[in-house]
């Protein structure tokens, strides 16, 4: 009998505690948000919104881009094998 006043006891328990967790009252706001995109650069794109390499202006900002990079490691810091990474002393 005791046992089964205990099994009872812990349902009625863990019932009530599932209950409370569930009246939680709902959000009946619903928020709209519009997106507004602007371009920086007036550069053709593709449809997918990378540069379109067949006009020159993004090859003369592809060409800016990859002389301005500078050796980096893995973790994103200087790499200080190669000399435009070296502090001058």
């Amino acid at each position: 009998m005791k046992k089964f006043i205990l099994v009872a006891s812990l349902l009625v328990a863990f019932a009530g505690s599932g209950i409370a967790q569930t009246d939680k009252p709902k959000d009946t706001k619903k928020t709209t948000t519009t997106s507004t995109t602007t371009k920086t650069s007036t550069a053709p794109t593709k449809k997918d919104g990378t540069a379109d390499m067949r006009y020159k202006v993004n090859k003369d900002s592809a060409k800016k881009a990859q002389t301005a990079t500078v050796h980096t490691k893995k973790d994103g810091t200087a790499d200080k094998r190669y000399k435009e990474n070296k502090k001058p002393s």
